[in-house]
């Protein structure tokens, strides 16, 4: 195992990733602990079967989170916090995505490899700036996706709490309080812009000016309203993590 900071990340990754899952729509298949049928296999070089990821060990997918992905990420040297938005955005959503989107806060080449020269230009970012536009860039990527429907709510909530632990080591407990009122009042303001949107009479308003049939304009609601429901729901996940964050700094 890896010295450093691994242990205290994996800590806070091992409860979002669980136990043995085969969801139908994940395209990951059979996974257990994060690890999927795929890496496991790749892992021990052989042919195996779903059971042996249902079998796998914690010890085991420790040492592939350490050799497959904190390494290769350079975890070791990556500074406390960042290391652990970057870590695991590379285990949820691939090392090389993690290591461009880490680039591309960075302005430096996006070769999807963290080097010296991405280590030396992350570090000329305060850590707050850049845990914060990492977890919002990986956020975005993960609602592009055709599954955020199915697996979007757990996923904003695991960035939320990957984002205020990150603050965490790295911040004051006035600077977590701060970063908690503001997500707070944004999603306040998202909310009360998304129930301004499905008002009552909304829809009979736009019929009146479009002459569309209410049913059309009630679909088109909807679909502009969406955003700002999700909008909401995250900077609400955001509050709560960091507020919780700031309690026990």
């Amino acid at each position: 195992m890896a010295k450093g900071n691994l242990t205290r990340c994996l800590e806070q990754i091992w409860p979002f990733e669980g136990g043995y899952v085969d969801h139908p729509k994940d395209p990951g298949g059979a996974t257990n602990m994060g690890i999927t049928f795929d890496v496991l296999q790749r892992w021990r070089g052989k042919t195996i079967t779903k059971q042996d990821v249902r079998n796998l060990t914690k010890a085991e997918a420790a040492e592939i989170y350490d050799k497959r992905y904190w390494r290769p990420l350079n975890g070791e040297k990556l500074r406390l916090g960042d290391d652990l938005a970057v870590l695991d955005f590379g285990i949820n959503s691939g090392i090389a995505r993690s290591a461009k989107y880490s680039q591309a806060i960075a302005g430096v080449t996006q070769d999807g490899k963290i080097g010296p020269v991405t280590l030396a230009a992350i570090e000329r970012i305060p850590s707050r700036d850049f845990i914060k536009k990492l977890c919002a860039k990986r956020l975005g990527f993960v609602q592009g996706l055709k599954i955020w429907e199915t697996f979007g709510r757990g996923w904003s909530r695991r960035i939320a709490h990957m984002e205020a632990t990150a603050l965490s080591w790295v911040s004051t407990k006035a600077e977590l309080e701060h970063d908690a009122r503001d997500a707070r009042g944004a999603a306040t303001g998202q909310g009360g812009g998304a129930l301004v949107t499905v008002g009552t009479g909304t829809a009979e308003q736009v019929n009146g000016v479009t002459g569309l049939p209410v049913w059309v304009v009630v679909a088109v609601i909807v679909v502009i309203a969406a955003p700002l429901v999700i909008r909401t729901i995250i900077n609400a996940q955001r509050a709560a993590a960091l507020a919780s964050a700031a309690k026990e700094a």
